[in-house]
């Protein structure tokens, strides 16, 4: 078996990187540099058409889209290592809050992003669609806030991949100035997952 991940570091690949650790599977990884746009070299668009991180290669065949891998690392590999349920409602669950969080919570957070970031001109920046974006973002977190009452984890009773990208993602929301910690429910689930000795590993530099 061989996998080789491509990453950047404080990317959206962080979540890929941490599963990696959590299910304890070899991997060669890659770091890019993406101030040298590195993604953007032919050898890397071969792998990634997108020209971005997080990308994967298993056994020779090139996967991006970091859902896309989790589910797969999820299938692979997760199942007998307690990370991801096996065929069934569960798994449906656990897929259900992959995709919500990177479609209906990213794009939120995009919106959000693309009109408030100091890296974006100022002439394409609108505050007011930034407000919106905030509000958006705020109420699916009212969602997130609303499904981690009816139990610890977001599918099978512990601690999952699903667990793992979203706690990433709510992570990076902290560090956008997003008041998380004012939902309870969030603050325990994402105490319990960030604290995992994996996560650090993740984050570093």
């Amino acid at each position: 078996m061989s996998i080789v991940f491509y990453y950047a570091p404080m990317s959206s690949a962080v979540t890929v990187h941490w599963a990696l650790e959590e299910l304890g599977v070899p991997y060669e990884a890659v770091r890019l540099d993406l101030a040298a746009q590195e993604t953007r070299r032919p050898e890397f668009l071969a792998i990634n058409p997108n020209g971005k991180v997080p990308a994967l290669v298993h056994d020779g065949t090139p996967l991006f889209e970091s859902v896309a891998i989790l589910i797969h690392l999820g299938e692979t590999f997760g199942v007998e290592r307690g990370l991801f349920p096996g065929p069934g409602l569960e798994r449906a669950k656990a897929i259900q809050w992959l995709v919500w969080c990177n479609v209906s919570l990213g794009e939120a957070l995009a919106r959000f992003q693309r009109n408030v970031s100091e890296r974006i001109p100022a002439e394409q920046r609108n505050a007011k669609v930034g407000e919106l974006g905030r509000a958006d973002v705020e109420a699916h977190l009212d969602i997130l806030e609303a499904a981690l009452r009816q139990g610890p984890f977001l599918a099978g009773g512990r601690f999952g991949l699903a667990d793992l990208h979203l706690a990433g993602i709510v992570a990076y929301l902290g560090m956008l100035g997003f008041d998380v910690k004012r939902r309870p429910a969030i603050a325990a689930w994402s105490a319990a997952c960030t604290s995992r000795p994996h996560y650090a590993t993740a984050m570093a530099p």
